[in-house]
């Protein structure tokens, strides 16, 4: 994937560590971790409908968005319907394939290779423009926030009960 987190069920950080008590003992964690897969990729999409990053904070506003209407990063739909996720026992990662997924979801400058210009077309039909390089604004959409790590913790809680472990 282009752009990934990746969620261990028994890892370092304190959440990881809470969800390693709760699932203690388990010998196949793959289906607990399809479950997190799929409510990471829902917590994902949500971000997408409220332009927001984990933080909550609210990601600026695209040039196209503003000229033309319509959400940042969703043009055409082919990022966010190209989030996914890989359970594996032990583990979830979640993300995008697109190439250009890491550069929105991290910001940075793009140049043009052999030190040319960068042609692009100007929101509205206002013609082309040529420029050095473009410096892409970090709009995160991967990512846990406390309120993912409750719904975690909660839906391992779940899954214990449901395999008669406790809840």
């Amino acid at each position: 994937m282009a752009a990934t987190m990746e969620l261990r069920l028994r890892g370092d950080r304190a959440f990881e560590a809470t969800l390693g008590g709760l699932i203690a003992g388990f010998e196949n964690l793959e289906p607990l971790a399809e479950i997190f897969g799929g409510y990471l990729e829902s917590s994902t999409l949500e971000r997408f409908e409220s332009e927001t990053a984990p933080d909550g904070s609210r990601w600026s506003k695209s040039l196209r968005a503003e000229a033309e209407g319509g959400q940042t990063l969703n043009k055409d739909g082919g990022l966010k319907a190209s989030i996914h996720a890989e359970p594996a026992n032990g583990s979830v990662r979640w993300g995008s394939n697109k190439i250009y997924a890491r550069m929105m979801n991290d910001g940075g400058v793009i140049r043009a290779k052999g030190g040319g210009k960068l042609k692009f077309n100007l929101p509205g039909g206002l013609g082309f423009r040529s420029v050095d390089q473009v410096t892409i604004p970090a709009r995160p959409f991967l990512g846990i926030n406390a309120e993912d790590e409750a719904e975690l913790v909660n839906l391992a809680e779940e899954y214990a009960a449901s395999l008669g472990g406790f809840a």
